[in-house]
């Protein structure tokens, strides 16, 4: 089967368009709706039946010609990588050793001299779980930390500040690490925010797309938080109260809460940018369904917050959680209301409020928020007609990406799809049998069991992780399925007969210890086999931390350090080596 095809034949690239803007800075308005302007994308697959076609868009492409370059490893974790320094207590970090490159041939044999023969067929980069946190909202569950010290993490307010640093990384990455192409776009594969609050969905847009951050609300003089709370439960920077983290070595950092809420700036990627949605982008607190409840959401701007809890109370709320016994926030909203007294008052912020998914894809399609493009970040007004956050876009002349939706707007954390999506999924792949298929989703396949029905389309079936395992084995184009959601590097082969086997390619969190995003190359390496090269990088920000570095990049070396000494953080979120700096052989299809 041939792959090769040019521009104007694919179905896909009907309507694709290079779309370049200048970076914008403006800020979205508390309580007025997000601007929305047309861009170049349509409905996808001209020509099957209207209904069909409004399922999900296509999103503009940016061809990039690829010209032989140097292999490019320099602020990757193949050349040095975070290491700590002593064996207890608070750790601090400095320069460590690489991570090795391992090659797996679990779907197909590497076969010798493919290095010389290979062409690249293209290069990006994966960032994933960034949890841009509003760390002074009223509507978080810092207060869990009385049952699991590691329901909240002393670094929630650098989020801002380790997402720009993540973004300058990319931006000085001046080519692919393997095979030195060029980048041609990055893709967020999910909880790009925490907590479904506007404030927060402002931030990440700028962090991408380029401007000026205060990473504050509520008071714009004086933070309101768990970090200045005198509680000793949680870590009090700026105090000399003896809490409980400064007992295990964290440090006593004058100036620190001034320093997290000061302005500062994001240069934008410099590469066009994809967004896929997550469960905390979809609901409140990643897992209610909450949208309707308009308690919880007058809860959200407000002026009180709950600080404390019993551990007993507590232990029972993060059950409910995990075992998604709550999945519209209906124990969650009695709990606080039986905790009136027991909050403490904060100053109300209309820019807290939840957002639906028609707010999220307007926001994406703000001009202010545009960047290098393309317009709407993948998504389209297509999106806003059908009520979807699903769609598909040509990366290369023979290769096409497709993000799914896995939230489940039923509530709860883990995730599925819905019939619809699922037979546009089908159909997007037979369209475009001659083009390879790099598939991008929030959750893995494990992580998709939660089939609960949709309110908004209450007589679709849902579909879980190993229907969707099952769907792309069918098709012999699917090169990779690209997601975050579990905070861990974990790579998994799916053989299935007929050379229909593909990659599961599952990337740390930028939040939590070692904070990484991916670099990911497709080649073909003209013997029959396909090689995908995964690397893995961190933030700009050096690995060595000065506490009386206070500047944007000194916290962002921070954001890094405190995230390694996090009371009761996973020490397995790395993965092994076969999970990290990777080739990945696959026989063509």
């Amino acid at each position: 089967m041939s792959r090769t095809r040019s521009v104007a034949s694919s179905a896909l690239g009907v309507h694709r368009r290079t779309v370049l803007a200048a970076a914008g800075a403006v800020s979205l308005s508390a309580g007025v709706g997000y601007a929305l302007r047309p861009t170049d994308s349509q409905a996808a697959t001209p020509g099957t039946p209207a209904t069909a076609a409004q399922e999900a868009p296509v999103a503009s492409d940016r061809r990039a010609p690829f010209r032989p370059l140097a292999p490019y490893t320099r602020g990757t974790t193949v050349a040095s990588v975070a290491a700590p320094r002593g064996t207890s207590g608070y750790r601090r970090l400095a320069d460590g050793r690489g991570w090795p490159r391992v090659v797996r041939g679990d779907l197909a044999a590497p076969k010798a001299g493919r290095a010389d023969r290979r062409t690249t067929l293209a290069a990006f980069v994966q960032l994933t779980d960034l949890h841009i946190i509003d760390a002074q909202h009223p509507m978080r569950l810092e207060f869990l930390r009385s049952t699991d010290v590691h329901a909240w993490r002393p670094q929630e307010a650098l989020t801002v500040h380790g997402a720009v640093s993540l973004v300058e990384r990319v931006n000085a990455l001046r080519g692919a690490p393997v095979t030195g192409a060029p980048l041609q776009f990055a893709m967020t594969t999910g909880d790009n925010t925490d907590n479904n609050a506007r404030s927060e969905l402002e931030w990440f847009l700028t962090v991408m797309s380029g401007g000026r951050i205060t990473p504050n609300s509520g008071d714009p003089r004086h933070w309101e938080g768990v970090l200045n709370s005198g509680l000793k439960q949680y870590w009090q920077p700026d105090s000399a109260v003896r809490d409980a983290d400064k007992q295990l070595g964290f440090p006593y950092l004058e100036g620190f809460l001034a320093a997290a809420m000061r302005e500062l700036q994001s240069p934008g990627l410099s590469i066009p940018w994809y967004s896929t949605v997550g469960n905390h982008d979809s609901m409140p607190l990643g897992c209610y369904a909450s949208h309707r409840d308009t308690w919880l959401t007058d809860f959200a701007v407000g002026g009180r917050k709950l600080m404390s809890l019993s551990a007993a109370e507590a232990k029972k709320l993060q059950e409910a959680l995990r075992k998604a016994k709550d999945p519209e926030g209906v124990q969650f909203r009695e709990l606080l209301k039986a905790h009136t007294r027991d909050m403490r008052s904060v100053t109300a912020d209309e820019r807290r409020a939840p957002y639906t998914p028609t707010e999220y894809i307007k926001a994406h399609l703000d001009p202010a928020f545009r960047g290098v493009g393309p317009a709407g970040h993948g998504y389209s007004s297509a999106n806003l007609d059908a009520g979807t956050q699903y769609y598909s876009f040509r990366i290369a002349d023979d290769v096409i990406g497709i993000s799914l939706d896995t939230t489940d707007a039923g509530g709860h954390y883990e995730g599925s799809v819905g019939s619809s999506q699922l037979r546009w999924l089908d159909r997007t792949l037979r369209d475009n049998a001659d083009s390879y298929a790099i598939v991008f989703s929030h959750h893995t396949s494990k992580t998709m069991d939660n089939t609960r029905r949709d309110p908004a389309r209450p007589n679709e079936r849902r579909h879980n992780g190993q229907e969707v395992i099952a769907l792309l084995g069918n098709h012999s184009n699917v090169l990779a399925w690209v997601n975050g959601h579990i905070h861990r590097n974990a790579i998994t082969p799916h053989p299935a007969p007929g050379g229909r086997s593909f990659w599961e390619i599952s990337t740390a969190s930028h939040v939590d210890f070692p904070q990484l995003a991916r670099v990911i190359e497709l080649a073909d390496n003209k013997d029959g086999t396909i090689s995908l090269f995964t690397t893995c990088v961190e933030a700009a920000a050096p690995h060595r931390t000065d506490f009386s570095d206070l500047s944007q990049t000194g916290l962002a070396a921070l954001y890094r350090e405190l995230s390694y000494n996090a009371p009761g953080a996973r020490t397995d979120l790395a993965g092994g080596g076969a999970d990290r700096n990777t080739e990945l052989v696959l026989k063509k299809g």
